[in-house]
């Protein structure tokens, strides 16, 4: 495995602002530490402010990390899409120019889901609660407006980023790969996916191009020793408590809550990430990025009742309030057991040298 990595949110806004304190101090901390402490060699950057994503990008490239830049425009349509990613690149190839071997950029993630025009629905809510989403996937009937969209982002992309591009899709996107320089998936091991899971990449390998988990990762419980089902992440928690929670007034006297509860397992999670990455180690993958680093909006609390953190799968526990952990007193979090686990896998990982892994199996 060549890029040994970790998703970095700086900012996703969908209903509200995944990353509502941006402080480029504490950034520029954590960064150092993901290089130096979590032992990876690579990140990727989200966010939709661009000027968050440059911020970050840059502080981490100063760290020697190979950065993947992922600016996420949520539930617009493809020219809206379209029109954002081309300014972004604009911006970005900036960067890519002073780190020229450094720097990746992807066209989006999950579009079939996340942009208006593929599936019916004006917001994700909406197309996965069709009563038609499951045929449509099934007959594949996305696969044709999606590969459209990408060609049109890709062609407006390259105009303004001269560096490499790839898109973060979903397993069942069937994406043109021939427009990109890396295949990027988003790939869960989820209960019922869990016996094909390698199985399910052979695809991919065989395009011959590079392939990258670009997503990855586990909620910090378990379900009856089995792996959960993965869907949309965070999955158990209120997100209406969390949507009114992050508005300025309001949010002061509404408490984000869970709406189940379920036992806190750290050492679970530290094991199942692992073993996901011993597996795509062994597949041949050229990296894999663990979903995710923090979340500012899964905080820990002692009360089950109000523990988000349990329901999502960042690597760190954050606390909110202004309280510190106590391995770094400087930075709003504790790690977790897996991220003391991904650390030791990641720092006795056999590095692998450009293009060894590519069309692996």
């Amino acid at each position: 495995m060549r890029l040994k990595g970790v998703c970095y949110d700086v900012g996703a806004v969908m209903g509200f602002n995944w990353r509502p304190v941006f402080d480029p101090k504490i950034v520029h901390g954590e960064l150092e530490i993901i290089k130096s402490d979590l032992h990876c060699n690579a990140v990727i950057i989200t966010a939709l402010d661009v000027g968050r994503i440059v911020t970050a990008a840059t502080a981490a490239l100063e760290e020697g990390l190979e950065v993947w830049l992922s600016p996420l425009l949520w539930d617009k349509s493809e020219d809206e899409t379209v029109a954002y990613l081309t300014k972004a690149a604009g911006r970005l190839e900036a960067l890519r120019k002073q780190w020229p071997d450094k720097v990746v950029l992807s066209v989006g993630g999950e579009s079939t889901l996340f942009m208006q025009g593929i599936l019916p629905g004006k917001n994700i809510m909406q197309r996965v609660r069709s009563p038609k989403f499951r045929a449509s996937i099934m007959s594949g009937e996305h696969n044709a407006p999606l590969n459209a969209f990408l060609g049109n982002a890709v062609t407006a992309v390259r105009k303004e980023f001269k560096g490499k591009l790839t898109y973060h899709s979903l397993i069942w996107e069937k994406v043109d790969w021939s427009l990109f320089d890396y295949v990027g998936v988003d790939h869960y091991r989820a209960q019922d996916i869990e016996d094909k899971y390698v199985e399910m990449l052979k695809p991919l390998f065989d395009t011959g191009k590079p392939v990258v988990v670009t997503e990855f990762g586990n909620g910090t419980y378990q379900s009856d020793g089995k792996l959960a089902k993965v869907l949309l992440g965070g999955g158990d928690t209120d997100f209406w408590s969390q949507f009114f929670h992050s508005f300025p007034v309001v949010g002061r006297f509404v408490r984000p809550k869970v709406r189940v509860i379920h036992p806190r397992d750290e050492a679970w999670q530290a094991r199942k990430v692992v073993e996901t990455l011993e597996i795509l180690d062994a597949a041949g993958v050229d990296g894999a990025f663990v979903s995710q680093f923090e979340s500012q909006v899964n905080p820990y609390d002692e009360d089950p009742k109000y523990d988000l953190d349990t329901t999502n799968q960042s690597l760190v526990r954050y606390y909110e309030g202004g309280k510190h952990g106590t391995t770094y007193p400087d930075m709003p979090w504790e790690p977790k057991e897996s991220f003391k686990a991904v650390a030791d896998f990641y720092a006795n990982a056999r590095l692998a040298e450009p293009n060894e892994t590519a069309g692996a199996r």
